[in-house]
């Protein structure tokens, strides 16, 4: 069997089973740490419930995905977890849902990997959303989510240092209400709304334009140019205003296309 023959035989298996983005259809996609409670808690001893050093690991992760190929226009991340939302008009790759994740999986984990010198893996999944009122359905739905493990976790840990064991405190805050939780952190010297916003809320990361000075010399003059640079924001809103932050990026980066 000829080469070319070979080769076209085995790709077929290879590729029987590619999915491919719709044109026309948003495109998300969602990063996690794996086993990241053993390696930041156990391995590497951050700080609990958060620490600033691995938040700035999770920002540096996110800015390096956003400059890797893929058109990426948002970059959302909370725990050890990162969503990016790609210019509906990328075509890296072709939109093969394959190839899409197994870069962003491999750029997050050496990323990562680099950084805190020791092996770290992220998993990676796309997900396919029709709608722009979907997209901000995604991010609301992540947002609120960074809120409500933000509590959780003041709680918990509040819990375990004043010597709880790990099943007591699960079990003290199993069936607990918000404001109950609330309430609890409260009595013990923590008011949750004065937490910081980036705890509460996540962390968005997305494009702006910055003027540059410099000089041409082939003109001998001084010129201004626009520079694209990654803006990190720890305080994004929340609910409504969220939403249409989410929305008004969206149309700002279709226009601007």
């Amino acid at each position: 069997m000829r080469f070319s023959e070979l080769d076209q035989k085995m790709r077929t298996y290879e590729e029987l089973n590619d999915q491919y983005v719709l044109p026309g259809v948003f495109i998300v996609v969602r990063l996690d740490g794996r086993n990241f409670t053993r390696l930041t808690k156990e391995e590497l001893k951050f700080k609990t419930p958060y620490d600033e050093i691995f938040r700035n690991h999770m920002i540096e992760v996110v800015k390096h995905l956003m400059d890797s190929g893929f058109r990426v226009i948002y970059g959302y991340t909370q725990s050890d977890e990162i969503s990016l939302l790609f210019h509906p008009q990328d075509d890296t790759f072709q939109r093969k849902v394959r190839k899409i994740n197994s870069v962003l999986a491999g750029e997050a984990s050496g990323k990562f990997s680099l950084l805190i010198n020791r092996v770290a893996t992220f998993d990676s999944r796309v997900c396919q959303l029709p709608t722009l009122e979907i997209v901000i359905d995604y991010f609301r739905w992540r947002n609120e989510d960074a809120h409500r493990n933000a509590l959780n976790s003041h709680c918990y840990w509040m819990l375990r240092k004043k010597g709880e064991s790990v099943k007591k405190a699960t079990s003290i805050l199993t069936g607990m209400s918000v404001a109950e939780k609330n309430e609890l952190l409260f009595q013990n010297g923590v008011n949750f709304n004065d937490l910081p916003k980036w705890q509460k809320r996540g962390i968005g990361i997305y494009w702006d334009k910055q003027l540059k000075k410099g000089y041409n010399p082939k003109l001998k003059r001084d010129e201004v140019s626009e520079k694209k640079i990654l803006v990190v924001d720890i305080d994004l809103p929340m609910k409504e205003k969220y939403s249409q932050f989410i929305e008004k990026l969206v149309k700002d980066s279709i226009n601007a296309s």
